[in-house]
């Protein structure tokens, strides 16, 4: 053989090797850019999945906060309605008619009283419970009961019915404390019925 044959062996084999080499490179770059394509198809649906999951997850915590803000509003709702259904009770027992005023207030006395000896105390603007009103009342105390009560003149910081006092003990029966406590009897009842759905 020739050197000039020799030497075109030798190109032609490194050509071959060389196309080889190419073909291979070429091979691995589009198993990488496949690769790389199914990567980033993956990276995309996974990033898609993340942003739907937080997506409904913040919904799911923006709904959450309304319905408790929504809730808390209706319970602030229901229990001004309560306030009010009690204020607007305690105004009719100031303006209820004299004689039916002075009835319930002389059973709530006759009630309170102990020996029969108290002082009555009223609020500053009471002209209903007046002198002529315990009179009446020391009449129907029955027996065992002094029927000394009397009506103070110092004047009690309320704005209807009284306060029973005997020295140090008093016995408050104000329209306000007699509310209250109709309202601690009632409230459980009433809120079961206005807060049921």
């Amino acid at each position: 053989m020739k050197a000039e044959q020799v030497v075109e062996k030798i190109l032609s084999q490194a050509q071959q090797e060389a196309q080889a080499i190419l073909d291979q490179a070429r091979s691995r770059i589009q198993q990488r850019r496949a690769d790389l394509q199914g990567s980033r198809q993956n990276y995309a649906q996974q990033t898609e999945e993340k942003a739907k999951t937080a997506g409904e997850d913040k919904l799911a915590r923006m709904l959450a906060a309304a319905r408790m803000d929504l809730q808390k509003k209706r319970l602030a709702a229901k229990v001004d309605l309560l306030n009010e259904v009690f204020e607007k009770a305690r105004q009719k027992i100031n303006a209820l008619p004299e004689e039916a005023y002075l009835d319930l207030m002389s059973r709530l006395i006759m009630k309170a009283v102990q020996t029969g000896d108290e002082e009555v105390l009223v609020g500053a603007q009471e002209t209903r419970i007046n002198q002529k009103c315990i009179k009446q009342i020391n009449q129907k105390l029955g027996p065992g009961f002094k029927g000394n009560l009397r009506l103070s003149d110092e004047k009690a910081d309320i704005d209807g019915g009284f306060i029973l006092r005997r020295g140090n003990v008093r016995i408050n029966a104000s329209t306000g404390v007699l509310i209250e406590q109709m309202r601690q009897d009632l409230e459980i009842d009433l809120a079961a019925e206005l807060f049921a759905e």
